[in-house]
């Protein structure tokens, strides 16, 4: 298909003009052919790239894409070495971040809660006016060390986890990546739990002093479900082969 109608398509899917962003959603970097063979990967990288073209994909669709405000805008050094390689493989680059954090079929947040087995998942932590992360609830509440092994088999990884909450946990907040300041909005919302990608240095005695739990799961391993599943309803709608780089970051 023309990288254009997939665009428009993720776009529509994704509600990607809807919302600040750190950066540009969409088509990055055009490159030279019609898509048949997709591939996804969190962050947009030469070894990514590499890989693609091994594959021999005609389009990349990331979630970190490569840029980013207050970024340098020259194409020097790295960034310019990731240009290159889109360019000379003819490859299309298209990236989609908040709008793939916040999606409530196919984000990273609703899938993850869905997925630790949470009920009641509805939207949670605010972002320029909207939501980007999910809450849910458990039936039955289940304990911290069953929270922390359902968090390391869902994302492939220890979790820093501060269990500084109750012993049970009936509700949990999720806001993957770099979101450890919406460790507030869980306090705030009373909830038993908070979920992201990185820690900060501050979060344990806020954690320990509000008595709620904290794990962090790692940015990459807390953002994959996300472009997996964009690449999935793409080959699925559309009839394209769609392949999954890992490449495991253990930040």
């Amino acid at each position: 298909m023309d990288i254009h109608d997939l665009v428009a398509h993720c776009d529509q899917l994704l509600d990607a003009r809807s919302g600040r962003d750190f950066g540009p959603n969409g088509l990055q970097v055009e490159g030279r052919r019609s898509v048949r063979r997709i591939v996804t990967g969190v962050s947009a990288c030469v070894e990514l790239f590499e890989r693609a073209r091994e594959l021999e994909a005609d389009a990349v669709l990331v979630h970190h894409g490569l840029f980013w405000d207050g970024r340098p805008r020259e194409l020097v050094g790295s960034q310019y070495r990731r240009v290159a390689a889109l360019i000379e493989s003819g490859m299309h680059l298209v990236a989609y971040h908040l709008p793939l954090d916040r999606h409530a079929e196919i984000g990273n947040n609703a899938l993850a809660a869905r997925r630790l087995g949470l009920y009641s998942v509805e939207p949670f932590a605010e972002y320029q006016g909207a939501p980007i992360g999910y809450r849910g609830r458990y039936p039955e509440a289940i304990t911290a060390s069953e929270l922390v092994s359902r968090c390391r088999a869902l994302f492939g990884q220890e979790p820093l986890a501060f269990l500084s909450g109750p012993e049970k946990v009936g509700s949990v907040g999720i806001v993957s990546g770099g979101a450890a300041g919406e460790l507030h909005a869980a306090i705030a919302a009373g909830l038993d739990a908070f979920l992201t990608g990185e820690p900060a240095e501050w979060v344990m005695h806020v954690a320990r002093e509000s008595r709620i739990h904290f794990l962090a799961c790692g940015h990459y391993a807390t953002e994959c479900l996300g472009i997996q599943a964009l690449g999935g309803h793409l080959a699925e709608r559309f009839g394209l082969d769609h392949r999954f780089v890992d490449l495991p970051n253990p930040v």
